[in-house]
């Protein structure tokens, strides 16, 4: 068990029309900034084993709670969360910073918001690091819809789009005991069609694996969640079908040098064309599941700290 790394305290920063809590560490105006995207559902403390590690190597680091997390803006319209607001938050906050580029570092769903940002605002991202999730093809049908024809209307991406507000419900009575069940390491192989399977952990009595998390630290994202419900963070889910109209007249090529990591026993699926749309990529697959930077934090450090030395920004 990782003990919890001294955490900055955070301050909110004002965008147009919301307002995001960040976490800061390292020398502004280093020329260095690098960005931490957290995924769903966690916080920014997710980022707790990276965030000093890179300030020490001479960035300037800045980890957002993204819109519908923490002390973050929770605005009540889906639409708020599409790919335009969430990448519009990041070149947002390079703004407020003062800066033109950024490398962007994202896991899980932080990871498509990096790699939808470097399509968007190709000129604000220097360089992309993806944690778990690769970059989606776009394909010829929106992602919901495709999800729904494979795996089935009980998947937990089709089922928080067709059903919306019964997943939010059941996750909002039994917080606690979905998290605990939720951030778990050494878990058994899982299905390959999980279903309903992640929804069901919100009222599992007892926990499969090892905690991923001392409760001192599953205590911040309990109590986060806790405060601001999970529906904004859901609604995330609920605008891909949106964002796969919005990208749909981007160059799909990410063009900027791109470090990708895996977790060999993380259920998320190696991304099978990643080298098409992302022709300078380097992979590495780190025996983990799918919280990789807080399952293997000295790894992740290592290689995204070598990474970064071999491909200087700009």
């Amino acid at each position: 068990m990782h003990e919890p790394a001294d955490f900055p305290r955070p301050t909110s920063v004002p965008l147009d029309g919301v307002n995001l809590e960040v976490y800061e560490a390292g020398q502004q105006n280093v020329g260095n900034p690098i960005v931490l995207c957290h995924g769903w559902p966690e916080h920014a403390f997710s980022w707790r084993y990276q965030l000093s590690v890179l300030a020490d190597a001479g960035y300037h680091v800045i980890v957002l709670n993204q819109r519908g997390y923490g002390n973050s803006s929770r605005p009540p319209e889906v639409t708020a969360y599409d790919i335009e607001h969430l990448a519009g938050d990041i070149v947002g906050l390079l703004d407020h910073y003062g800066y033109d580029t950024a490398t962007v570092v994202g896991h899980d769903w932080g990871a498509m918001v990096a790699w939808w940002l470097s399509l968007l605002h190709p000129a604000r991202v220097d360089r992309v690091i993806a944690l778990s999730v690769p970059y989606q093809e776009r394909g010829d049908q929106p992602w919901i819809e495709w999800m729904e024809a494979v795996f089935g209307d009980d998947f937990y991406f089709v089922h928080f789009n067709r059903q919306p507000g019964v997943a939010d419900a059941v996750f909002d009575e039994n917080t606690e005991r979905f998290l605990r069940n939720l951030f778990r390491t050494n878990e058994p192989p899982p299905q390959p069609q999980p279903g309903m399977a992640l929804i069901d952990l919100a009222t599992r009595e007892a926990p499969v694996g090892d905690p991923l998390m001392s409760e001192a630290e599953l205590a911040v994202t309990v109590e986060s969640f806790q405060s601001t419900g999970f529906t904004s963070s859901i609604n995330w889910y609920r605008n891909l079908d949106r964002n796969w109209h919005l990208l749909a007249d981007l160059d799909p090529i990410v063009h900027q040098p791109a470090l990708m990591i895996y977790g060999d026993r993380d259920p998320v699926a190696h991304g099978p064309n990643l080298t098409r749309f992302v022709p300078d990529v380097e992979v590495v697959n780190l025996d983990c599941g799918h919280w990789i930077q807080q399952e293997k934090p000295e790894a992740v450090n290592r290689v995204i700290l070598d990474w970064l030395d071999r491909n200087p920004a700009g």
